[in-house]
């Protein structure tokens, strides 16, 4: 397993962007593929992006495609996600996840999650 540490998240108006970053430690990151996924209150946690292992491949959540865009660098065991077009409907504690193996929309297949970062937006 990998450790996480999520950060950049805050508060911003509508329309605005923010990029999230998630740190790893460990020398074997780049083995592993890395999701987000987001949870609002009163909701249960969703899937927002991933991205592969090698970062050539990468997955949306229909709600975010277009505004969000993942990415990693492996030389610094990062990852990240630009969101731009914030809507008030995007507020959320936003979690980084990792897994062995391909990407996954699919919370439950990720062995290794951050605290998560909040990220609220206003109207």
């Amino acid at each position: 397993q990998v450790q996480l540490v999520e950060s950049g998240g805050g508060l911003v108006q509508a329309g605005g962007s923010l990029r999230l970053s998630c740190a790893a430690s460990g020398r074997t990151f780049s083995s592993y593929a890395m999701g987000w996924f987001r949870q609002a209150p009163g909701k249960e946690r969703e899937f927002v992006a991933a991205i592969s292992w090698s970062g050539d491949n990468t997955a949306y959540a229909d709600s975010v495609k277009g505004r969000f865009t993942i990415s990693r660098d492996n030389a610094k065991n990062t990852v990240h996600v630009q969101m731009n077009s914030l809507k008030p409907e995007d507020t959320a504690v936003y979690y980084c996840a990792a897994r062995r193996g391909g990407l996954s929309s699919y919370d439950f297949v990720y062995d290794s999650w951050g605290q998560g970062t909040q990220v609220t937006v206003s109207s």
